[in-house]
């Protein structure tokens, strides 16, 4: 299950971030480190800062977006410490890191963290079904990169620890983010087709959409289905009575 658990870093600033997150994923024997645009990397200070966690920098993979780092994932987490005016489903560290495993059972799933300054962007935050929040100090709220994977990787390598001898119910196969991307795509642009959507106004009214297909987290056939029904409204297909 933790060969299925991927940990994704959004244009990190710092290499010695990304050193010192591969030291952390070590501690708790999580393996699958992605890098999406960072500034820096390779980097002598990521080496120097991850102490002995190089194996998992030599076998990180760098993408150049997101979408990339997440194919073939069937359930992604973001990070968040911002309230947003769209609001999506937010889980704590324990809760965040029981469903992770729990769907890691069947295909690959990822924790994704934003950038030290400004973290996830809301489109990042588009591409994934839950938030998780690390209830921190009000008063200075701010975590190190490395800190908050490191809180989430121990989280994750409990509730490892705790399916352990349990008898394995897989969740149900769901779509993977590329076939949700695919589908939101196509139901941006027939919700423009058939004159529902206005461009200019839309932004706010996908984002909604997008959180409630997250929560609905259809299978494949769900969403062929969906997708037909698209088709038909925009008269791409015939409708049969």
């Amino acid at each position: 299950m933790l060969q299925n658990v991927r940990i994704v870093l959004v244009e990190t600033s710092h290499p010695g971030n990304v050193g010192a997150v591969a030291r952390a994923m070590k501690n708790m024997a999580l393996e699958r480190l992605c890098l999406v645009s960072p500034q820096r990397y390779p980097d002598a200070e990521a080496t120097a800062r991850a102490s002995g966690a190089d194996d998992l920098l030599a076998r990180a993979e760098v993408f150049e977006r997101l979408d990339a780092a997440l194919a073939g994932c069937r359930l992604v987490i973001g990070t968040s410490a911002r309230e947003r005016s769209v609001s999506w489903p937010v889980l704590s560290p324990r809760e965040s890191s029981q469903t992770l495993i729990a769907e890691a059972k069947v295909g690959p799933v990822a924790l994704v963290f934003g950038r030290e300054s400004s973290g996830l962007s809301n489109e990042e935050l588009d591409r994934c079904n839950y938030l998780v929040h690390i209830p921190t100090n009000s008063a200075y709220s701010s975590l190190n990169l490395a800190a908050a994977v490191q809180v989430l990787a121990y989280e994750t390598r409990l509730a490892w620890l705790a399916a352990q001898g349990t008898e394995p119910v897989a969740p149900r196969d769901v779509a993977s983010a590329e076939q949700m991307e695919g589908f939101h795509q196509h139901l941006a642009q027939a919700l423009l087709d058939i004159g529902f959507a206005d461009p200019r106004q839309s932004e706010k009214l996908l984002r909604r959409l997008r959180s409630l297909f997250h929560r609905a987290r259809p299978d494949v056939d769900e969403l062929n289905i969906l997708r037909g029904i698209l088709s038909a409204a925009q008269g791409r297909k015939s409708m049969r009575r």
